[in-house]
């Protein structure tokens, strides 16, 4: 039975029905957490928090002030202010299908859940992004119950709880509407499917990407272009990270600090320079690149993968990555052809799911 969400003044009607996820026979159901089911109400829910300022501590930044709809939920920012000025040390990254995400963050092995990575910017404090403590917490939350769409609406979306309107219920309700941004409706899926074509120079893109020559698919080869992917099925996941050679400081390997990957967590020099290879999808509109925003455009990414790393010239952070002790095996020179590049170029284009840019499934609830 579909039951209307009722007293919202302000909001759309919702309704509380069991999440359906709408998928292309290529692409797995994810896995949820059983302490989390999806619902239409709840995603609702998760939208409105995802783009209210009130939920960070001092009110000016929400969630979607990182993650802009109209850049694949990326900012088009190297690095992101965040509540209090201060810039993060990583590139925001695209939200896009993060449901089949096996861990979280660019190099943290440990967050294997939206659930615990919403913890970060919430209340991390280095660097301060929404700025959440425990001294503004209660009245953050108080914020929330004064507005008359929000009671509502954690009534329906937590019925079980003691006390529907909690942060941990806040952090369950973006997750859920984390989880519910999907794309798959590239004009790449639609080839998949029959229902679209590709140009020439796509297709010879595409043979690049998937062949090894160009190898691009030992990391992007997923149905979600990464290579750490987790769904309803499956058993047994891996959790590869890499060293791309993108610096190589002292020629014995070093990243500049704090971005020196998994070597964070481990401590352990091979593990130095390792980030997870992110999802390709629309990846033409999600510049600037690296986990660090230092590449800014797609064209140069290409590039420096043709040279098999990157070298930097001069400044604090020169020295010749390609050389980089710690690099992957699977980065090694190419010398792609500048046909190739553009052909690759072209079939990487083919990602982009214009249908995501606009949704207002997705959009900002607040101007509506």
């Amino acid at each position: 039975m579909l039951v209307p969400v009722l007293g919202l003044a302000t909001a759309t009607p919702v309704l509380a029905a069991d999440w359906t996820w709408s998928l292309p026979g290529h692409v797995p159901e994810p896995r949820v957490p059983a302490d989390n089911p999806m619902s239409a109400v709840k995603v609702e829910l998760g939208r409105r928090l995802f783009y209210d300022t009130r939920l960070s501590g001092n009110g000016t930044i929400a969630c979607a002030s990182c993650h802009i709809q109209g850049k694949a939920f990326t900012d088009g920012r190297a690095l992101s202010p965040g509540s209090t000025g201060g810039l993060t040390h990583r590139n925001a990254q695209p939200l896009a299908n993060s449901a089949w995400n096996a861990t979280y963050t660019w190099a943290n092995p440990a967050l294997v859940s939206l659930e615990r990575q919403m913890e970060v910017p919430l209340f991390g404090d280095d660097p301060v992004e929404m700025g959440v403590t425990d001294a503004n917490r209660a009245a953050i939350l108080e914020r929330l119950r004064a507005d008359p769409v929000y009671p509502p609406l954690f009534r329906q979306s937590f019925s079980d709880e003691a006390e529907p309107l909690a942060m941990a219920t806040v952090i369950k309700a973006i997750a859920a509407f984390q989880r519910g941004i999907v794309s798959v409706d590239s004009r790449y899926d639609r080839y998949l499917q029959g229902k679209a074509s590709l140009s020439e120079a796509e297709t010879r893109g595409m043979a690049l990407f998937f062949g090894e020559r160009a190898e691009c698919h030992h990391c992007h080869g997923s149905f979600n272009f990464n290579d750490q992917v987790v769904h309803a099925r499956s058993r047994e996941v891996e959790t590869p990270f890499h060293n791309t050679g993108l610096y190589n400081l002292d020629g014995t390997g070093a990243y500049p600090f704090p971005n020196r990957g998994l070597f964070e967590f481990t401590a352990k020099p091979e593990d130095m320079g390792a980030f997870r290879a992110p999802s390709l999808r629309n990846v033409a509109v999600t510049g600037p690149y690296m986990h660090d925003g230092s590449i800014a455009t797609l064209a140069a990414v290409i590039d420096a993968y043709s040279d098999g790393g990157r070298a930097v010239r001069s400044g604090a952070q020169k020295g010749d990555g390609r050389l980089n002790p710690h690099k992957s095996s699977l980065i090694s020179r190419i010398g792609l052809t500048p046909q190739e590049k553009r052909d690759l170029l072209a079939f990487l284009g083919t990602l982009t799911d214009e249908t995501l840019l606009t949704d207002p499934r997705w959009s900002n609830p607040w101007k509506e």
